[in-house]
């Protein structure tokens, strides 16, 4: 079993957002996507499906932001 960053992703109800990726980036969210479906027993996901929860955790993962955010006194409004 490969170690990803992403578990089986939430069925939430999503915003609708418009985004243009370059087509290598594409090829590797479907890859992923397989992997992903492969691990976790789930049937693949459209690969746009992974953007918000890669998102998420970057975001989640980057000390840098978190101390930021700390510093502002930014709130997790429009984020998640």
């Amino acid at each position: 079993m490969t170690k990803l960053k992403l578990g089986p992703l939430a069925n939430d109800k999503p915003v609708k957002v418009t985004l243009e990726l370059p087509a290598d980036l594409h090829r590797d969210l479907t890859a992923y996507a397989e992997v992903l479906a492969r691990d976790t027993g789930q049937q693949a996901a459209d690969p746009t499906r992974l953007v918000a929860p890669m998102l998420e955790r970057f975001m989640a993962t980057d000390r840098a932001f978190a101390k930021a955010r700390r510093a502002g006194g930014t709130s997790n409004a429009g984020i998640g």
